[in-house]
Order: structure tokens, then sequence, then C-alpha cells
């Protein structure tokens, strides 16, 4: 009798999850885990319309705020990292030198502050991403940094009014992941354990019994086949856990890559009624042992990467950046097509 209880319970949520509206910010993000600790953290950005993303290189031993505020919270980087920055203002995600992974995703039900945080050192979104992976090379380090919460966060909105309310997942080099959200000012960590993949709403504790009660049904049998975020998040999971884990780095990212397309959303792709549906601009694929972050817009030809481990990420090493809009036929490595520049201009 528990377990066709469990079951009934489990069937409510998902059909409830039916009922979440598409938001303008959806997004998939997967672990892969391959053989000889090859991990390969891939993501999609979708978005109603583009969202201009370039990527850049800093070096460690660079003095940063992460805010206009009086008294934000200021750090020097122990660590270098690729970036996507998007609107040039904004880190949306990125890797640093020791395999560090941070994506942030769209969550609606993000509530950042409350009258307890609301007086400690400011941080702006804009900068939260790069403060974690300036300071931080393992999971274990930024969750220890995320629950002492030693900060309020906030940004400004963008694209017309839109708030960036978002979640995180994070990766290192181990490929231990975590996913951090706010609930109305609350720092909630939780331990991916075997799911593998996230995407937006819900918040995770009822993501994560919308994909058990799926785990019960089985992929091999039926999977959820809509663009909701509950759909797209256990379509892949399934995949990530039913794929070959090979040690060829090449590989690996063509395999996670085939993992994460089933969870896009198609370029252009509309829903009449739901002007706001979203379709994936861009995905990225960072190989943490490797080093190795891969961009993939997806109006281009090919896809790319920046080998970190061939950039000077010394203290004093110029910023470097890549210009996504003029670079639309790069195809492999892309070093070559960094060029050095100042820093981008951060929106607060």
């Amino acid at each position: 009798m528990k377990h066709i209880k469990s079951i009934v319970a489990g069937a409510a949520i998902a059909a409830a999850a039916l009922a979440i509206p598409e938001n303008s910010g959806a997004c998939t993000r997967v672990v892969y885990h391959g053989a000889d600790s090859i991990f390969v953290v891939g993501r999609s950005l979708d978005w109603k319309t583009p969202i201009p993303t370039n990527l850049y290189v800093y070096p460690a031993g660079m003095a940063k705020v992460g805010s206009d505020a009086p008294g934000a919270v200021s750090w020097t980087s122990k660590y270098g990292a690729v970036y996507a920055v998007g609107y040039d203002g904004g880190i949306t995600e990125g890797m640093n030198e020791k395999g560090l992974v941070i994506n942030g995703l769209f969550c609606k039900g993000t509530v950042y502050d409350n009258e307890d945080t609301r007086n400690r050192p400011p941080m702006s979104l804009s900068m939260f991403v790069g403060w974690l992976l300036d300071m931080n090379a393992t999971t274990d380090e930024v969750v220890e940094v995320l629950e002492k919460h030693d900060f309020t966060l906030s940004g400004a909105t963008f694209d017309g009014g839109t708030v960036s309310a978002l979640h995180w997942g994070i990766t290192d080099a181990s490929g231990k992941s975590a996913i951090l959200e706010f609930d109305h000012g609350v720092v909630k960590v939780y331990d991916m354990d075997d799911v593998w993949a996230m995407t937006n709403d819900p918040q995770w504790s009822d993501m994560k019994a919308i994909i058990n009660y799926w785990d019960k049904i089985g992929g091999k049998n039926m999977l959820p086949g809509t663009v909701s975020s509950p759909d797209r998040c256990v379509r892949a999971n399934y995949f990530a856990h039913h794929v070959d884990a090979v040690s060829d780095p090449a590989l690996a990212v063509s395999i996670c890559r085939s993992v994460l397309v089933p969870s896009c959303v198609p370029y252009t792709y509309l829903i009449e009624g739901e002007p706001n549906v979203s379709s994936t601009q861009w995905r990225s694929y960072a190989d943490v042992k490797n080093k190795r972050y891969y961009f993939d817009i997806v109006t281009n030809p090919g896809y790319y990467y920046v080998d970190l481990s061939k950039c000077d990420l010394r203290k004093g090493a110029p910023v470097l950046k890549l210009d996504t809009s003029k670079e639309k036929n790069l195809v492999g490595e892309a070093n070559h097509a960094l060029n050095k520049s100042t820093p981008f201009n951060p929106i607060y």
C-alpha cells in the first residue's frame, strides 16, 4: 500500500508540473560521467531573443569588487578562469583553472534576500559566479562559502525589465556536483547525488520528486516529451545514465552534446498563446579534466573551444576576449581568436 501511495503522490507531482507555465528563461544542464576521471558539464542557454555572449579569459591576481554599492564584497582572484559574459556586462557561467564549473539557470521561484540579509555586504549577480570561480577550487569550498552567507545578492534587470531569478549548478574536477538555490533569502545547497541533470522550475526538492517518479516508470518504456522544465530534466537525466562512459575527451564532449540536444528547444520554436517560450540560443560543454571550455552557438555551422591549460593565467597577464559575433565560422581550438582586451564593465 505504501508503494502505491508513493506512486500516486509522484503522479500528482508530475501532473502538477505540467501546469507550470513556460517561462522565457528555459535552460538545461547535464553532467556526463566518463571513464578515467572524465567529466563534461553541458548546458543550454534558452531565451526568447539572442543574448550576445562573449568569452573572456581572466588571469589570477586581479583585484575585483562585487558591486558598486558601499561596503561591497571585494577580493583578489586566486585562480584564472574563462567566463561566458552576457551583454558584456554579467558572468553567466564559467570554468576556472582547477576545473571548477558554475552555471546559472533561470528559476522563477528564487528570492535572494530577506530582512536578515539585506544589510550584509552587497554582491551583484553580474559578478557572483566570477567571485566563486576566482576564489575556490572545489565544490566543497564553494559550499563552505555559500553556507557562511556573509553577503546579500541582487542584480539589475535586463532585456526590457526581466528579473534575473536564477539557481546554479556547481561541478568540480572530481565530478562532485551541487545545486545552489535561494529561498526567500535562505541559502539552500543540494548534493546532486545520482541525478545528473537540472533545468529550471520547480525548485530542486520538488524537481527531485518528479525525477524519482519517472525513474519508477523507466525511460525505456516512456519519457516525457514536452519542452517544459520537468520534462527536459527527466529526459536529460535518463540519457546521461544510459550512454557509454568513455575516456576519449573529444568523444566525451560529443556524447555530452548528444545527451543535451534532446532537451533543447528548437530554434524559433513557438507555441501559440505562449509568446515568451524560449528557444536554445547557445550551448556550452566544459571538460573539467582537460580544462577545455566549448561554445556552441546554434546558428553557427560548428563549435569551438578555449583550452584554458594553454592560456597565461599568471598574475599580470592580460585579459583576453573572444568576440563571438566576429567568429561565426570558427571550429576547433579557438585560442588564436582570443585578443587582449579591457575587462568587461559589470552591469551591477
